[in-house]
C-alpha cells in the first residue's frame, strides 16, 4: 500500500480507497382501492411526490387501470417517510389510501 504525504497540507492521500457507493434506492408505489377519489389522489401526488397536474393525473390514471402506479424513486429512509406522510394525512380523511416501497 503505497501512501503520498502532501507537506503543504498535511494531507494523506490513500489511492486505494473506493468511493462510497450510493445507498440503495426504493420506488414508492400507490395501490389502487375502491374507495379513495380520484381528485384526493391527484392531490397527495401534489402535495408529497413534487408532481405537477399532468403528471399526477398520469399517476392516478396508472394506479387506477393498472392497479398501481409509481411516485418515485428515492433511497429508504425517504421513501419510508413519504409512505408515513401519505398514510397519515389519508387516514386522517378517512381515506383507505395505502403506499407501499419496493427496490427499484
Amino acid at each position: 500500500m503505497s501512501t503520498r504525504h502532501d507537506t503543504q497540507h498535511d494531507l494523506v492521500v490513500d489511492p486505494e480507497v473506493a468511493p462510497p457507493e450510493p445507498p440503495p434506492m426504493y420506488q414508492v408505489v400507490l395501490l389502487n382501492d375502491d374507495y379513495t377519489p380520484m381528485e384526493f389522489v391527484v392531490k397527495v401526488l401534489q402535495k408529497f411526490f413534487g408532481k405537477n397536474a399532468e403528471q399526477a393525473t398520469r399517476i392516478m390514471l396508472q394506479v387506477h387501470h393498472e392497479g398501481r402506479g409509481v411516485c418515485g424513486v428515492y433511497p429508504r429512509d425517504i421513501a419510508s417517510t413519504r409512505i408515513a406522510l401519505v398514510s397519515q394525512y389519508a387516514q386522517a380523511r378517512q381515506h383507505p389510501l395505502q403506499c407501499i416501497m419496493e427496490p427499484a
